[in-house]
């Protein structure tokens, strides 16, 4: 079905050859003046939507497309039906993700302050900046120009966001420095105490004091309910145009590169080192003070015990070279008398 309007409003419309363009594609076929208002699934866009295909398992659903355009790789160009454009492009899944944000664009923030916020008269409010109902911004907070400040959130006190950030509905900051353009979703918790302690002779837990920060690159993006603990003696760094999805842990002294992806649950501990480019599956985890190297793969539910060199692919736990864990996997199952499942 096509997007809710209730929920996602639309832009402007826009021509099929405005659409390429903002593909980065080349329009094949169809009337570049034609006019497209929306996007849809395969088998959901209808007359004035666009649609993609990035699978080859869906062509027999483009065979049945009602949709105006699709955009897809050069090699199905020639597969779509009668009445309906090609937008042919290198990344089909990038190419239409640009179109339906051409269609429908974030909205802007609508600057001004909410009666019901707290607002300390010590913080500082850039231009255009939204705060909305019940948020609270804390003495020497510094907000940056447009950003916007959700229902219920608590930005601390000294805690700095550069223009253009987005902070969802009851997200909270401490002890936090940020970058221009980074997003907190609905939860997320910035700079919180890290778990550290020490035991005492009677055998009480003592919490070491925390004192660093959190540093957000520019466009970094922490999904919902998920926390980055503040250093203990130094900072957690999060590098630019890094993503944390839903619920993943960040531990005290982490620091990733660039561009990170980390996916739903998974957990990183104090003082582990990610280089540029890593990415790691759902409910992967490390033990602390460890290294991972520059664009390394994690499995899913994978156990890192040990380094990860640059570009390995490591699942399993503990985490090995994936082609060895999956060999084990198979010796495993034939000593217990099964056939090896397939790859």
């Amino acid at each position: 079905m096509a997007a809710d309007p209730r929920f996602h409003r639309a832009g402007g419309a826009l021509t099929l050859a405005e659409a390429a363009a903002a593909a980065g594609g080349e329009l094949v076929g169809g009337d570049p003046a034609r006019l497209v208002s929306g996007v849809g699934p395969l088998d959901g866009a209808g007359p004035d939507h666009v649609s993609f295909l990035d699978n080859r398992r869906y062509l027999p659903k483009l065979a049945e497309t009602r949709a105006a355009a699709v955009v897809l790789a050069r090699d199905f160009a020639g597969r779509v039906p009668d009445g309906v454009a090609a937008i042919v492009a290198a990344n089909p899944y990038l190419g239409f993700g640009r179109v339906a944000r051409r269609l429908f664009p974030q909205p802007p923030a609508r600057p001004g302050i909410h009666p019901t916020a707290v607002v300390d008269p010590a913080a500082t409010i850039g231009d255009g900046v939204q705060v909305g109902p019940y948020a609270v911004i804390e003495a020497g907070a510094e907000i940056g120009a447009g950003c916007v400040i959700g229902p219920h959130a608590v930005v601390g006190e000294g805690v700095v966001l550069g223009e253009g950030c987005r902070i969802g509905a009851h997200a909270s900051l401490s002890h936090c420095v940020a970058g221009r353009f980074v997003v907190l979703h609905p939860g997320a918790r910035i700079g919180q105490e890290g778990f550290g302690f020490a035991v005492s002779p009677e055998g009480r837990f003592e919490t070491m004091p925390q004192l660093g920060r959190v540093m957000l690159g520019d466009a970094v993006e922490v999904g919902a309910n998920a926390c980055v603990d503040r250093g203990s003696q130094g900072d957690t760094v999060l590098g630019a145009g890094t993503r944390l999805d839903n619920l993943v842990q960040i531990g005290h002294n982490v620091k990733t590169g660039r561009a990170c992806v980390l996916v739903s649950q998974v957990g990183i501990a104090g003082s582990t080192v990610l280089g540029d480019g890593v990415q790691m599956g759902g409910q992967s985890g490390t033990s602390g003070h460890l290294s991972i190297g520059d664009r390394a793969q994690v499995a899913a539910q994978s156990g890192v015990m040990s380094d990860v060199g640059a570009g390995e692919v490591v699942g399993g736990s503990p985490a090995w070279p994936l082609r060895e864990t999956l060999r084990a996997f198979a010796t495993l199952r034939r000593l217990a008398g099964k056939p090896a499942a397939k790859a």
